[in-house]
């Protein structure tokens, strides 16, 4: 597949990133700067939305926000990690939530990366999304 538009130019398919975010602000601000990455970008503002949407898209990488409506993230993302489907799914979390145990629990639980949003740039997250994905 290659884009012509302002997008970088990729031959091969675009990876899919699921990104669970309440806060539309910082889901549009990251999800563009991803998208001119060359990866396409599924939004959803709960939990409930994010774990459908994971399992109806198979993503190559889920962004996930810890303090989400309907559904928190460490429900989401132990029932990702419980789903064949889904549990080889690497999952960044992103969050405001910095406690070490909050941390360590993600961790456990299957997260491959925790990011505490304050401490990250865009650019930041970015790289640990590449890191991630292999690239």
């Amino acid at each position: 597949m290659v884009y012509h538009t302002n997008k970088k130019v990729n031959n091969f398919m675009s990876k899919k990133i699921l990104f669970v975010e309440d806060e539309a602000a910082l889901q549009k601000t990251l999800g563009d700067v991803l998208e001119q990455e060359g990866y396409k970008v599924i939004n959803t503002l709960d939990g409930e939305a994010g774990l459908k949407a994971a399992k109806a898209e198979i993503p190559d990488l889920i962004l996930l926000d810890l303090i989400l409506p309907k559904m928190h993230g460490f429900e989401v993302l132990k029932s990702l990690k419980g789903d064949a489907a889904t549990k080889d799914i690497p999952i960044i979390v992103l969050t405001n939530l910095e406690s070490m145990g909050d941390i360590e629990k993600a961790l456990e639980l299957g997260a491959t990366t925790y990011l505490v949003k304050a401490s990250y740039t865009l650019e930041e997250v970015v790289s640990k999304i590449k890191k991630a994905l292999g690239e």
